[in-house]
């Protein structure tokens, strides 16, 4: 994904559960703007997250932080992380490292991206497109219940006025 695909940095607004189905989810939102993209993620990762938002530290390294060891210690850095596509439900992103004049680029799951990244402060994109594609998504989803139903400005709102008993803090 090149600038000119209109590539968008998003931060991690809020980490929570979906309490109708019981599922973690990540909530990134643009860092100039409004739109939300909502990532359903497992409950390991979602730990993961949690714990290095909440400045949480062990006193041996758990899986995110032996990656970041990893590529400190190959003396590379984690220049961005990119939320690249959904396919099937399935989000898809690329962690990019530099490494002198070398530029490695890793598929990886979101929300292990989304760990790494936090643990190596580097920013995390998504596209214009797949920003709009998830609202178009969210919008034709159909069904009553949860988010799915609604489209960007309407998720926005349900997320931001959901009761605890409906949505709640994921603690790890």
């Amino acid at each position: 994904m090149e600038p000119s695909d209109g590539v968008i940095e998003v931060r991690v607004a809020h980490l929570g559960l979906d309490r109708t189905t019981n599922t973690p989810v990540v909530i990134l939102q643009e860092r100039e703007g409004e739109r939300v993209l909502p990532i359903w993620i497992g409950p390991a990762e979602a730990s993961a997250i949690a714990m290095e938002l909440a400045g949480v530290k062990f006193a041996r390294p758990l899986t995110h932080d032996l990656l970041k060891q990893v590529i400190t210690g190959l003396g590379a850095d984690l220049r961005k992380v990119i939320i690249t596509q959904v396919k099937d439900n399935t989000y898809y992103a690329e962690l990019h490292i530099y490494r002198g004049d070398a530029v490695i680029q890793i598929d990886a799951r979101p929300s292990d991206s989304i760990a790494v990244a936090l643990r190596l402060k580097a920013p995390i994109f998504t596209s214009e497109t797949l920003l709009a594609l998830t609202s178009i998504e969210t919008a034709e989803a159909g069904g009553e219940s949860g988010p799915a139903a609604l489209d960007a400005d309407a998720l926005k709102t349900y997320l931001q006025n959901l009761d605890p008993e409906d949505f709640g803090k994921f603690t790890p």
